[in-house]
């Protein structure tokens, strides 16, 4: 599995401008080949930013996705610069472990 992560630093007033542009894409990514999960974080304490946490089969499928026109039309409006106090970061990860607590 690969994951990539992608901290969006938002700033004050923007928090419900930001998640509703994901509400309105949900479902959009979930046709994509090889996407597994989509994850959004809201931050809890100030000055931390959201994350936005997307897992896929592996590499390639995310990469395909990067490469999609559904990846060009979620990206098309970008929300206005003062809508971010900073710069964003976007990390991507292998998963080499898992583990999950046992059913009841």
């Amino acid at each position: 599995m690969f994951i990539v992560a992608n901290r969006v630093p938002v700033a004050a007033g923007w928090e419900e401008t930001f998640e509703e542009r994901f509400r309105n894409r949900a479902g959009q990514i979930d046709k994509q080949p090889g996407f597994v999960r989509m994850q959004i974080l809201r931050p809890q304490t100030e000055g931390t930013p959201y994350v936005v946490l997307t897992t896929w089969k592996d590499r390639a499928a995310f990469e395909a996705w990067v490469g999609s026109e559904d990846f060009k039309l979620a990206h098309r409006n970008p929300m206005p610069k003062e809508a971010f106090n900073g710069a964003g970061g976007m990390e991507m990860h292998e998963i080499i472990l898992e583990s999950e607590a046992a059913a009841d």
